[in-house]
């Protein structure tokens, strides 16, 4: 009976997502800005889903982007100066250098030397960004262009603040495809994250934390308050003076988005040589590897006791690589400029994963079951694997000092350890147990939010109110001081009454 009621919401729920809601939206114009590499590998499936569904969509790309392909049969595309411009892969090679560096610093304050450097870069970031921003809002003929398309909904990822600005330049509703935002996770932007238990983005800490660790997530917050309030808003604030009302900073204009979506699970079949491959494993099956195209910032010494680790193994291995081959690379290996990463971990020869822990890395090792052996080398990769660590799903490895030993170690406990592959394997069960797809889910709200012109309605109330109001420091103060004022009332009644007796006392005498 229990199960029978607690079904019957659900149901409903599914039925009317599935059966009573309109099943297309009336043919709209979708202005979209996205982030170049994986973000635009996610976001690129919901623009297909959208062209099928009657949409006219409109990209803004940087012309030197190193993934948005400028001809598409789903969208338009129009060139703009974006960040890409300004940095290459050498930029972010370097910066894995500095933050390898961090790591062999104690536990304690290693996250805010990495947070140090994280900080510089989003300083310098944020400052093009608004650059590129005022550019493209000071065009008169292009913003003209803009406006006369009339277009529905801005579909944006807060990372490019250029959507964030612009769409609130022009005024329309806006979906953010987003987890990253400014300092760390949108979650800690739109909801209550109390740092007493949530972990902040950068800390590598969890959610059972001892006095110690609660006090570095309370710095760590007050690093992250600090770095958006004097680093990041100042960057905008000349634009945002002169072209919004007075008051406005970055962070409300974010705030203002009317949907926030998170990341979709699909898996394609694979192309017949890597099936062929696949199936020759037989019985051991394969172990999948990629850490991106920052693999060649790694030392030639890791990279070769990487190499040395896969040789032993009874398993094959495929590895996304860029750089100079390896000397140790043993026969059972097949290197990879690219790789279809998702289709791979979807199939059922894949054994285990070996990821720097993206979120795309996180996401679809778990959708898949896949445990992992985690080589964390910046940003958010060492929170997200360590969320897999404390429920028993992966291993954690220090790339800067690895050894083939290490490495080799960690490899075969995920593959002949049968708790980790089960772990991971309930964590997918509880991703996957939802009453429709992430793609359905995703398509509907964008449209509810282009039928409706926006969600406002669903805007929380906190958005507006100063931050001693948010966390109710006003109404404490008064406490406070209607307690002291009703303390040395009592106080001074008291002294009154003491002086009153004393004299009493002394009149007699």
């Amino acid at each position: 009976i229990n199960r029978l009621v607690l079904s019957i919401p659900l149901f409903l729920t599914t039925f009317y997502f599935l059966l009573l809601r309109p099943p297309y939206c009336s043919s709209s114009n979708i202005l979209v800005v996205p982030v170049d590499g994986s973000h635009w590998i996610n976001m690129k499936v919901i623009l297909e889903r959208l062209h099928s569904r009657g949409h006219n969509i409109t990209v803004l790309r940087s012309a030197k982007s190193w993934y948005i392909p400028s001809n598409s049969s789903i969208y338009t595309s129009i060139n703009i100066s974006m960040l890409e411009d300004e940095a290459d892969i050498d930029y972010y090679n370097k910066m894995l250098q500095d933050v390898m560096g961090c790591r062999s610093y104690p536990t304690f304050i290693r996250t805010f030397c990495q947070q140090q450097l994280i900080t510089y870069m989003m300083a310098q970031g944020h400052n093009i960004l608004a650059r590129s921003t005022a550019t493209i809002i000071e065009d008169t003929v292009f913003i003209k262009k803009l406006r006369d398309t009339k277009f529905d909904l801005m579909l944006t990822d807060p990372g490019m603040t250029i959507g964030v600005i612009l769409g609130s330049y022009l005024k329309l509703p806006m979906v953010f495809n987003v987890r990253w935002i400014n300092t760390g996770e949108g979650h800690f932007t739109i909801a209550p994250s109390p740092v007493s238990y949530i972990p902040v983005p950068g800390s590598e800490l969890d959610d059972q934390m001892d006095f110690l660790e609660r006090t570095k997530n309370v710095l760590h917050y007050l690093q992250s308050v600090i770095e958006q309030h004097f680093i990041i808003n100042p960057a905008y604030s000349d634009l945002l003076q002169q072209h919004f009302p007075p008051g406005t900073d970055l962070l409300s204009l974010e705030r203002a988005a009317d949907i926030w979506l998170l990341r979709a699970d699909f898996a394609q079949p694979l192309p017949a040589e890597l099936e062929t491959f696949m199936e020759s494993s037989g019985e051991h099956g394969v172990v999948v590897m990629s850490l991106g195209t920052l693999i060649s910032a790694l030392p030639r010494k890791v990279t070769e006791a990487i190499a040395a680790a896969f040789a032993e193994l009874p398993q094959k291995v495929i590895w996304r690589f860029v750089g100079e081959k390896p000397s140790s690379l043993g026969n059972n290996t097949l290197l990879l400029e690219w790789l279809p990463q998702n289709d791979l971990l979807g199939h059922p020869k894949t054994r285990a994963f070996v990821a720097h822990g993206g979120t795309n890395d996180i996401y679809e090792a778990i959708y898949h079951g896949v445990p992992v052996v985690g080589l964390p080398l910046l940003f958010d990769q060492f929170d997200n694997i360590l969320r897999l660590k404390v429920r028993g799903a992966a291993r954690v490895l220090e790339a800067y000092s690895l050894t083939k030993e290490e490495f080799l170690n960690a490899l075969k406990d995920v593959l002949e350890n049968l708790s980790y592959r089960s772990n991971m394997q309930r964590l997918s069960q509880l991703h996957r147990d939802i009453p429709m797809t992430p793609m359905d889910t995703a398509i509907f709200w964008i449209e509810y939010v282009i039928r409706n012109k926006g969600a406002s309605h669903f805007k929380s109330a906190g958005f507006r109110l100063p931050w001693y109001s948010y966390f109710s420091l006003d109404v404490a103060a008064l406490i406070i001081a209607i307690t002291g004022i009703f303390m040395c009332s009592l106080v001074f009644v008291c002294w009154l009454l003491c002086c009153r007796r004393s004299r009493r006392k002394m009149k007699p005498e």
